[in-house]
Formats: C-alpha cells, sequence, structure tokens
C-alpha cells in the first residue's frame, strides 16, 4: 500500500522551513500532498492561487509532491486523497502544544489517521510565515526565507 502523507497548513506563504519538511518527508512517504487550508476566520495577505503555483514550481522536479486546496476538516481531506498519514513540522515545544491538540482532533474525525511530526531543521527554525508576512509587508527582501521568488 501507497504511504501517502497529507501536509495541511496555510502556507501564508510556504517558507524553506515547509520545504525542509516535505523534502525530509519524502524519505518516510510515497507521496506527499501539500494541502492548503482555507480559514475562514484570516484574511490570506499572499493569493493563494499564487502560493499554489509557487509551491508547484518549487517542486516540479518532485513527481510525489502535489499540491491542493481545501475548504474542509484536514481529516477528511486526508481521507479524500488516500492520506493515512498527517505531516507536521515542529519548531519548538509551542508549535507541539497547538499541534498536539489538533492531531487528536484529526484522530477522532477520522480514527485511520496517524500524525507524524518531524523537528524543524535547526538553521530555519525561526522561520515562521507570519514573521516574513511582517518583513514583507514593510518593504524587506524575503526571497531568502522561501524556496522560490516572490
Amino acid at each position: 500500500m501507497k504511504r501517502i502523507a497529507l501536509f495541511p497548513g496555510s502556507f501564508d506563504p510556504f517558507t524553506k522551513g515547509h520545504e525542509d519538511i516535505v523534502l525530509r518527508g519524502l524519505n518516510l512517504f510515497d507521496e506527499i500532498v501539500i494541502g492548503i487550508g482555507r480559514n475562514a476566520r484570516k484574511e490570506r495577505y499572499f493569493p493563494l492561487e499564487q502560493i499554489m503555483r509557487l509551491i508547484e514550481e518549487a517542486f516540479k522536479t518532485q513527481p510525489n509532491v502535489r499540491v491542493v486546496s481545501y475548504d474542509d476538516l484536514t481529516a477528511n481531506v486526508a481521507r479524500n486523497v488516500g492520506a493515512r498519514f498527517l505531516l507536521r513540522g515542529l519548531r519548538n515545544t509551542t508549535d507541539f502544544e497547538y499541534e498536539n491538540g489538533i492531531s487528536q482532533v484529526n484522530r477522532y474525525v477520522n480514527e485511520d489517521i496517524e500524525t507524524v511530526f518531524l523537528i524543524t531543521s535547526p538553521h530555519l527554525a525561526p522561520i515562521s510565515s507570519s514573521i516574513i508576512r511582517d518583513l514583507h509587508r514593510y518593504g524587506q527582501h524575503v526571497d531568502e526565507f522561501l524556496p522560490y521568488k516572490l
């Protein structure tokens, strides 16, 4: 059976830290589906279509990585794309506390799903989408934190 993992997030934007998790995840899974979730409570800074296109371009040499967007519960999306695993990255203990609760709810919704956590590579741990948005908003150059050029 093919091991498919869903890597869910808002990815606003998708960072080199996210890229690192996907590339390392390819050592564990046959396929990774990057799922960009729509959050009705948050307005995106970068347009969804732009980010999808940029992520697809960043992984164009990886046929076992694909990108989808969704407006549903993550556990349902995992089931719909055939994923039995959720892939998540952890930068610190705060991330763990947040992700732990989400993983338990995902397991409640879809008892066949397992969440796999990878610790972010140390040199990428300070990078977050919210920091990049703030830098970009105030005119700072952010391309060094992204696996593509904006």
